[in-house]
């Protein structure tokens, strides 16, 4: 049956979590879900939608609907997950044009990520509009019409990915994809009010994605809400078999340190809009209703940069020799037809002529000597959060000054690539104007699953999920709880990272404390200094005894378990911290645990098995039984206690 004779449904979740659920009670199918996007497209003509190059055919949508029969969310990850594919990315069925009509042509195969992505269960609606040939940040650059943000048809919607940006702003589909080189995932991200994914380059397959510096590209994420970038970023995620690597992925720790340094800069540019950087004042000041996810606050310190190394980076995009790999992707075409492009895209691509081979090296060592200079940074600071863009220009603005005004709004984007990093871009709020606002959060490269984790954290917060009183404060800013352009607000379940999704990160091992690592003793450094990270705070199972270790230096206990035939009486549940160390870090901490201590094997209270301090059974001889203090802090509180009791009785005497 086509989904065309299928009555549409009025509500649809906007979320890829709030339409997986509907589709697991069975209040919504996919059918159903395609009828409704199918029907608001026959309201409002192609011809009258700039966001759209192409829309899916019936057939195409419905071959689709009937691969997925038989399947459901068990078994498919995005299962009937409408999705918008960027024009430069090969979708097989469809053409690809870069937004360019002379270079249009039907791809034999789609690219690896959107055929990992429809192996998913996901589906492919159509093709978005886009700066021509991935060059611009404004949007502005395309024959098939210009896209205007969601906010404002007088602002521009940002580039180059601008029709991906705004069909997911509009409920249209929960994600779209987009690509990224300078900031063409972020900065329509923060002009329409969404959440904009830029992995580390290497993380997600650039395979039948039309490059625009092949060695700098990124497959970029749209969606409404960290959770669903997650999820994407989990099917996409991973190299392909048998293709070249331009950079090779270092997965990094999954969590950001407690507390957290938050770079800010020192002085950071806005090109005279004072609501942009008003906003971004308000923004800094949200980190004080950080939450963990298990809700306890999470410190956080602004840390000022000095950005003049990463903006003396981002000048070698456009002005250094990398603008010829935007010749090299496109050079038979441009030599062959160059009177078809847009001439604002032809004059970039063309300062390829400007550069040579001696040019080329000489932009790869200044890039290293760049690098090195901004590397200590990241030695001061967890995580870099910078303005999405320093401001959002008017269509008329950026007619008046295509070049001028398309390279401010590059100022916290281009260097991102270029030295490897992660970012996540995110909805900051909105200006006395009204204009969306957006910030974004640069990591090392590696931290892609470290940075949706903080940005989940950053969106539960701005969301209303904190207490009264900082509601109260940022009530100003109330409609950031929006999601897209008018969107319903996003329940709780909707903003929690999914638990089956894991992003390729730095494994570790979960390790649970009972003493002098605890946190506030005087051990807990050793655990910081690896980067360790709070998973819970627990107790064992009833089936532990603790004691107070004679002379050991600083103070230490010795965790034993009664043997299994003992009566229940005999055991105790230990009071413990439960950590996240990494695997890399777990040598380096062996080493420094003292006999009769080491590392065994820990029963939890909810019965799972950790590793975590034992004590050998010699070290117990002669060592106090402490177990009916129920755990090490308890008992130290209690010796300090006897000790100040002993000290005011000598004074009194």
């Amino acid at each position: 049956m086509s989904f065309t004779t299928v009555q549409p449904v009025d509500a649809v979740p906007a979320t890829i979590a709030g339409l997986l659920a509907t589709y697991r009670d069975g209040s919504l199918t996919p059918a159903q879900v395609i009828a409704g996007l199918w029907a608001r497209w026959q309201a409002t003509p192609m011809a009258q939608d700039p966001a759209w190059i192409t829309r899916a055919s019936e057939a195409f949508l419905q071959a689709q609907l009937d691969a997925l029969q038989g399947q459901s969310p068990a078994s498919l990850p995005l299962y009937g997950v409408p999705f918008a594919v960027k024009d430069n990315i090969d979708v097989a069925g469809l053409p690809t044009t870069a937004a360019c009509p002379a270079f249009a042509h039907e791809p034999a195969e789609s690219a690896e990520v959107v055929r990992r992505l429809m192996a998913a269960g996901a589906i492919v609606v159509g093709k978005t509009n886009l700066d021509q040939f991935a060059t611009g940040l404004v949007g502005q650059r395309s024959p098939y019409g210009a896209p205007a943000s969601t906010f404002s048809e007088a602002h521009v919607s940002g580039g180059s990915s601008s029709g991906s940006a705004v069909v997911v702003a509009r409920g249209e589909v929960p994600f779209a994809l987009g690509t990224d080189t300078a900031g063409s995932g972020r900065v329509p991200a923060g002009f329409n009010n969404l959440v904009g994914l830029k992995p580390t380059p290497g993380l997600v397959p650039t395979h039948g994605v039309l490059p625009a510096c092949k060695s700098l590209d990124c497959v970029s994420v749209f969606t409404l809400t960290v959770s669903d970038a997650a999820r994407v970023l989990h099917v996409a995620q991973g190299p392909m078999a048998g293709q070249p690597v331009f950079n090779t992925f270092t997965p990094q720790l999954p969590r950001l340190p407690r507390p957290l340094r938050v770079g800010v800069p020192v002085s950071p540019e806005f090109f005279g809009d004072a609501d942009y950087a008003a906003a971004f004042e308000q923004a800094k000041a949200q980190w004080v209703m950080l939450k963990e996810p298990d809700g306890s606050p999470w410190p956080v310190t602004l840390v000022p940069v000095d950005m003049q190394p990463f903006m003396d980076v981002a000048r070698l995009l456009y002005e250094g020799p990398w603008v010829a790999e935007r010749y090299a992707a496109i050079a038979s075409f441009i030599e062959q037809q160059a009177d078809a492009m847009n001439p604002v895209v032809r004059g970039i691509i063309d300062g390829a002529h400007r550069h040579d081979a001696v040019s080329a090296f000489k932009g790869l060592y200044r890039l290293r000597e760049l690098a090195a200079l901004a590397q200590p940074v990241w030695g001061q600071i967890d995580v870099l959060m910078v303005p999405t863009a320093p401001t959002m220009p008017s269509a008329a603005s950026v007619q008046a000054d295509p070049v001028g005004r398309n390279a401010q709004l590059g100022t916290y984007t281009n260097f991102v690539n270029l030295l490897g990093l992660s970012a996540l871009a995110l909805p900051a709020g909105f200006t006395a104007g009204s204009l969306p606002f957006g910030i974004t959060l640069i990591g090392p490269g590696g931290a892609d699953a470290a940075l949706l984790d903080l940005g989940a954290c950053w969106q539960t917060a701005w969301s209303g999920k904190a207490s009264d009183l900082t509601q109260d404060l940022f009530s100003d800013m109330a409609q950031g709880c929006t999601l897209g352009h008018g969107l319903p607000a996003a329940t709780d379940s909707e903003l929690i990272l999914p638990t089956g999704c894991p992003i390729e990160s730095e494994p570790v091992m979960a390790l649970a404390v009972v003493g002098a690592h605890l946190s506030g003793m005087p051990l807990h450094g050793q655990l910081v200094a690896r980067q360790a990270r709070l998973l819970a705070v627990t107790h064992t199972a009833p089936r532990y005894r603790l004691h107070a270790l004679p002379g050991t230096v600083p103070p230490k206990p010795g965790l034993a378990r009664v043997p299994d035939d003992a009566p229940p009486e005999e055991g105790h549940a230990i009071e413990l911290e439960v950590y996240a160390l990494p695997l890399s870090s777990i040598g380096s901490f062996l080493a420094l645990i003292p006999p009769p201590l080491g590392l065994g094997s820990v029963e939890l209270a909810d019965g799972t098995w950790v590793k975590g301090f034992i004590c050998e059974p010699c070290g117990l001889a002669g060592a106090q039984d402490i177990s009916h203090f129920g755990g090490w802090r308890a008992y130290m509180a209690h010796v300090k206690a006897q000790s100040a009791a002993a000290d005011a009785d000598r004074r009194a005497a």
